[in-house]
């Protein structure tokens, strides 16, 4: 099998992204191409600034996505320790009779037919079982 021999500016590049993860996070996230980031190091060189500041961003909205996750947490377990037994009880006494009231509302309207009668749902025989005697 044949390989292409890479030229060796290239290879250096691979190297440095390798000691660089960071760089890979950057190309996959879609805020840079690897053309764009080669052409940065090839005329910035390895040792410009930016390489830090990729990998810092990169750090930041991680500490700043389980800062957010932690801060959620506890907003929940602050909302949950104020709460008062009684009010909340209260709150779902008047949300079961809301929906018992809804409720019997759409069995009237169901119970009527066109006209306003009622619907009767059809009898059952009164002796299921006919037995005849010999």
């Amino acid at each position: 099998m044949t390989q292409k021999k890479l030229h060796p500016s290239v290879l250096k590049f691979k190297e440095f992204v390798k000691n660089n993860p960071h760089i890979i996070q950057e190309v996959r996230k879609g805020k840079a191409t690897w053309q764009e980031l080669y052409e940065d190091w090839y005329l910035l060189g390895e040792d410009d600034g930016r390489w830090e500041t990729l990998g810092a961003e990169t750090e930041n909205e991680s500490k700043k996505n389980s800062e957010s996750k932690g801060d959620f947490m506890t907003n929940i377990l602050e909302a949950i320790k104020k709460m008062d037994a009684n009010q909340m009880q209260s709150h779902l006494n008047n949300l079961s009779q809301a929906v018992g009231a809804v409720q019997g509302l759409l069995a009237q309207f169901q119970g009527t037919a066109g006209g306003g009668t009622p619907v009767k749902p059809p009898e059952a025989p009164k002796n299921p079982f006919s037995f005849r005697q010999d």
